[in-house]
């Protein structure tokens, strides 16, 4: 890694945080993923998380940005209760997407990119990426919390230094 580059910093950070994303949401047992902790699904929880990193990284006032095909009207609003369910492979496939859009951006993203703001939006590139690395961890956290008090299990995470697994791996600790 190229240590004088934010955006390589970055990229490492990110995709570091997408692995465990995707590794968390595996670790949600069936019987929980439509148990109501705060009032909500568990599925809404994952889904309010993965809506933001994919309205909000880039830019949010992004006038070409599709809302997922089986999006309502506030189904990512954890303080509005919804009649529509989504499933673990919607789920699964909007990860990918929301995995696949972000890689794209971070792998162009440039140093002097990041103290400018994407068009019309407020926010410089760094103030969205980071404040949306800060609302990921905070559902994360919340997240494994539920699986942790259901299961017993910590779901893996890779820390600063652990390595990304390929292949076959352990899901927890």
């Amino acid at each position: 890694m190229e240590k004088e580059r934010y955006s390589e910093i970055i990229r490492e950070q990110t995709n570091r945080a997408l692995w465990e994303v995707g590794n968390v949401i595996k670790c949600i047992p069936e019987d929980i993923w439509g148990k109501e902790y705060c009032g909500m699904p568990l599925w809404k929880h994952v889904y309010h998380m993965l809506h933001s990193l994919d309205l909000w990284f880039m830019n949010p006032n992004d006038t070409g940005y599709k809302e997922p095909g089986f999006h309502v009207k506030d189904l990512n609003n954890l303080d509005v209760v919804t009649e529509k369910e989504i499933s673990r492979e919607q789920i699964h496939d909007y990860f990918l997407w929301v995995e696949r859009k972000i890689k794209r951006y971070i792998e162009e993203l440039m140093d002097e990119e990041l103290l400018e703001s994407p068009e019309g939006c407020k926010y410089t590139g760094f103030t969205l990426i980071l404040a949306q690395h800060r609302h990921l961890h905070t559902h994360m956290g919340m997240i494994m919390g539920f699986i942790v008090a259901e299961t017993g299990l910590w779901p893996r995470v890779l820390g600063l230094e652990g390595e990304i697994p390929e292949g076959g791996y352990e899901k927890y600790f």
